[in-house]
């Protein structure tokens, strides 16, 4: 499998909080990957490190297999869109692709000019008077004509009314297929990562809690419902990832390979929604295991 980014213990450290930690990842090349969290969770410092915006404090990390701050840097082969569409309030929409233009060498004025026209953007008008869809649009206009093998998007539609944010994923998924392009959409609504991706990080307090093919994670997890039974009695192939009990009754998401034997569980499959809030879910649960009681304190 050929990667597009590749991260080994990678960590970004702010005074003395981790915003990134022990982060080891393959992105695949050709994919559409979704970067889920919650807000906070890291997703915009790994898309910073990515694109060469911030420097590790631990680790290291490859981009189109080179790093990102390096003099090789491969800054004209990615493409990038930030949490806030950045545009030029001053600038106008002619303005912002003559800046691009003359930034990237790669530049596809044609694509860039088809694809203002077909919005709907009138040239002359100033970027701050776009409406946050339109401006999200020229952001993804001016990263698209930079014609980059990777393009890097940092919660876009976060902000956007439901169709906009619509509008933005159908354009980006048309462009992906007349491109050839690797994604890495950051977003905090599964909704979104459930209409573009195919490959699935989730991110939960700073640390990688599970990526993969989205179907077959879907394919691989479990939920488990039957008599209450502690959790060491499940079988070695049933790695579970959260629990809940009642008094007679247990509830298990597990991450198994192997065919559910037991008749006395009631086994059903889980949505992409489900399956990341187990696994945020149980970050949760860990860091209130982690607390020291109020006994421990007295």
């Amino acid at each position: 499998m050929s990667t597009v980014i590749r991260s080994a213990g990678l960590g970004k450290k702010y005074r003395s909080r981790w915003a990134l930690s022990d982060c080891s990842l393959e992105v695949p090349s050709g994919r559409v990957v979704g970067l889920v969290g919650p807000n906070g969770a890291g997703k915009s410092t790994f898309l910073n490190l990515a694109v060469g915006m911030l420097a590790p404090s631990a680790g290291e990390i490859e981009v189109l297999g080179e790093r990102p701050t390096g003099r090789s840097a491969p800054r004209t082969r990615v493409g990038y869109v930030g949490q806030d569409t950045p545009t030029y309030a001053g600038l106008s929409v002619a303005d912002h692709l003559r800046l691009g233009a003359h930034l990237n060498p790669g530049w596809d004025e044609t694509q860039a000019r088809q694809r203002v026209a077909r919005l709907g953007l009138d040239p002359k008008q100033r970027a701050g008077r776009l409406s946050g869809g339109q401006r999200a649009q020229l952001a993804l206009t001016l990263g698209l004509a930079k014609r980059p093998e990777l393009l890097l998007l940092d919660e876009p539609v976060a902000a956007l009314d439901p169709l906009a944010r619509r509008e933005f994923l159908q354009d980006l998924m048309e462009a992906v297929a007349e491109q050839d392009l690797s994604v890495v959409l950051s977003s905090h609504l599964v909704s979104d990562v459930e209409r573009a991706c195919d490959f699935l990080i989730v991110l939960v307090d700073s640390r990688v809690q599970v990526a993969g093919d989205i179907e077959e994670l879907l394919g691989s997890h479990l939920r488990l419902t039957g008599p209450r039974r502690d959790p060491a009695t499940l079988p070695a192939a049933q790695e579970v990832v959260t629990a809940s009990h009642t008094d007679r009754q247990s509830t298990y998401v597990v991450r198994t390979d192997a065919p559910v034997l037991d008749p006395a569980w009631e086994v059903s499959r889980l949505t992409l929604e489900d399956l990341v809030l187990a696994y945020m879910s149980r970050q949760a649960l860990a860091r209130a295991d982690a607390r020291p009681s109020l006994e421990a304190l007295r």
